[in-house]
């Protein structure tokens, strides 16, 4: 991972605060600009654009990647980001590239402050500002707590917890006044279900960063929330779990049906439109009445 990350630029404090002064400058006028292919990141053609950016951790599949496609699709130029699935993020960017949006990706592990530092760093110099921030990124190990190994309980915090952290830090810096920050918390934290108990704490936290960080921002009208999906389909969630198993989830909605990654993202981006910004500080059960 570090490898990786290595190859962008390295530069100092006095560069990012020199380049970051021109780029708020250039903040009416977001550029679209090549990015060095040692980067893994690839910027596409110009399409229909609202002169918004949009930056979706996590976003090579499920949620993330829904919620990507469906930003871009509303106008935003997007990043991508992905820690393993290069080939999944390059193929989201070439889908949006496809509809006639604008798209870059970078691999970034955000538990890593520098490589979150990075990816916004990549954001700008592609797109020159920052409007909304979705912390997606996240990971899932189910253990009863006696059972549950160091190594699975402090990655997953690493991410979940602290990359989250790490995210909407930055977004806290970078974000245009008028935007919009999210993080993705989970409805099992009203199920409070065995095995769950650790991830759930993890999605407990973004509630109570999202509510935080409202406060923190007050006067420069950025709207931060939480968004909270119920059982939806995708591997995090289908991985493990007979089809029996998954059958009965469904069964137990209002909708008979598990949710689906769009369904997700368009919660997301409803929260991102004009007439989402007077949600703030809140967490929004995106379940479909399961809990």
């Amino acid at each position: 991972m570090k490898d990786s990350q290595s190859k962008g630029k390295s530069l100092t404090s006095k560069t990012q605060r020199s380049r970051r002064t021109l780029l708020a400058a250039m903040a009416t006028a977001p550029l679209a600009v090549g990015l060095a292919s040692s980067l893994g990141a690839t910027t596409v053609a110009a399409g229909k654009s609202n002169g918004k950016v949009a930056i979706v951790t996590g976003s090579s599949r499920g949620i993330g990647a829904a919620t990507a496609k469906r930003l871009a699709r509303d106008g935003y130029a997007v990043t991508v980001n992905c820690v393993e699935n290069t080939d999944l993020a390059a193929a989201v960017v070439e889908d949006i590239r496809a509809s006639g949006g604008q798209a870059t990706w970078l691999q970034a592990d955000v538990s890593d402050p520098g490589a979150v530092e990075q990816l916004f760093d990549t954001c700008e110099e592609s797109f020159g500002v920052v409007d909304v921030v979705v912390a997606n990124a996240g990971i899932m190990h189910l253990d009863p707590i006696g059972e549950m190994s160091d190594e699975a309980f402090d990655r997953m915090w690493a991410v979940n917890g602290k990359g989250s952290f790490n995210t909407l830090r930055e977004a806290s810096r970078r974000v245009r006044d008028g935007g919009r920050i999210i993080a993705l918390s989970s409805s099992i934290t009203q199920f409070r279900t065995a095995t769950y108990g650790p991830y759930a704490a993890t999605k407990m936290a973004q509630d109570m960063f999202v509510s935080a960080l409202a406060k923190e921002l007050s006067g420069r009208r950025i709207s931060v929330n939480a968004v909270a999906p119920g059982v939806v389909n995708t591997t995090l969630f289908t991985d493990g779990k007979t089809s029996q198993q998954i059958a009965g989830f469904a069964d137990r909605t209002p909708h008979k049906r598990l949710g689906e990654p769009s369904d997700i993202a368009d919660v997301v981006a409803a929260l991102c439109k004009d007439d989402g910004y007077w949600i703030n500080g809140q967490t929004v059960f995106a379940n479909g009445g399961i809990v």
